[in-house]
């Protein structure tokens, strides 16, 4: 088979050694908060009901932004990812460096799309182990939800004014 047949981008640089270990740790990280939760008794909820999919979900969303675009937060991404551009609202555009497995984190950290993924399972994990705890950060992060659709709107309502 020659290289290029096995090649599964065009440019080659496609890091799915690291997409596989990155798939592999949050594997690890489900099968580790199962057993920890079998051994301590926690029992899953009989029912999960849609205010609180719709509360996780807000929290997700939030805290999967503010950990791939906020410059707050920019320390963690830095050693996998570099400053691209400014985004709107002091939000950033951070490119992922290196390769392999630095890439991998790099793709995955700049993505709020990918890191939704992994606080969405966190916040599942820790629903199941402490709803009501859950419930208290969940409502936090949809309070700076709700927060930035108002700046949003504010912002908006004055350029239509000008």
């Amino acid at each position: 088979m020659t290289t290029d047949a096995v090649r599964y981008d065009d440019q080659g640089d496609v890091p799915l050694a690291g997409y596989a270990a990155l798939v592999s740790v949050f594997g690890a990280g489900v099968g580790a908060f199962t057993a920890v939760a079998r051994h301590r008794g926690v029992r899953l909820p009989e029912e999960v009901p849609p205010w609180d999919v719709a509360l996780l979900g807000a929290a997700a969303y939030k805290a999967s932004r503010l950990l791939a675009k906020d410059k707050v937060t920019s320390f963690l991404r830095a050693p996998f990812t570099h400053r691209a551009d400014e985004g709107e609202a002091s939000e950033v555009m951070d490119e992922p460096r290196g390769s392999g497995v630095r890439r991998a984190v790099g793709d995955l950290v700049a993505c709020p799309f990918c890191m939704s993924f992994w606080v969405g399972g966190a916040l599942v994990c820790s629903y199941a182990a402490s709803p009501r705890l859950t419930r208290l950060v969940s409502a936090g992060l949809g309070a700076l939800t709700l927060a930035d659709w108002l700046q949003y709107a504010w912002t908006w309502t004055q350029q239509a004014d000008s």
